[in-house]
């Protein structure tokens, strides 16, 4: 069952520029995934600091083997530098069907 992952990231205002560099350098690993169907970076029309990835998996475990490497040495990115908080991650599985 197709997963849509939103990451909602509230960057450092100091370092925009560099933090949508590094975006770009994460996200090539991320987009290249296997199961990873889709990737969007949307970013707030009132808070340029404020942005939601979203993501499109084929399946939540495929979703979960990535978050897994990006734990590990190999998988770890420089997001955290340009960060002022924390990440946050919503997975949403189910949808309602909208042709009653």
């Amino acid at each position: 069952m197709t997963t849509t992952v939103h990451l909602e990231v509230h960057f450092d205002a100091d370092t925009l520029d560099l933090a949508r560099d590094i975006v770009r350098e994460t996200l090539v690993a991320t987009r290249a995934w296997p199961g990873c169907q889709d990737l969007v970076v949307v970013v707030d029309d009132d808070d340029p600091t404020r942005a939601i990835v979203v993501e499109t998996w084929a399946t939540a475990a495929d979703h979960e083997a990535y978050v897994a490497w990006r734990a590990t040495p190999e998988g770890a990115n420089r997001l955290p530098e340009v960060l002022v908080e924390p990440p946050t991650t919503r997975s949403f599985s189910t949808t309602i069907p909208l042709d009653a």
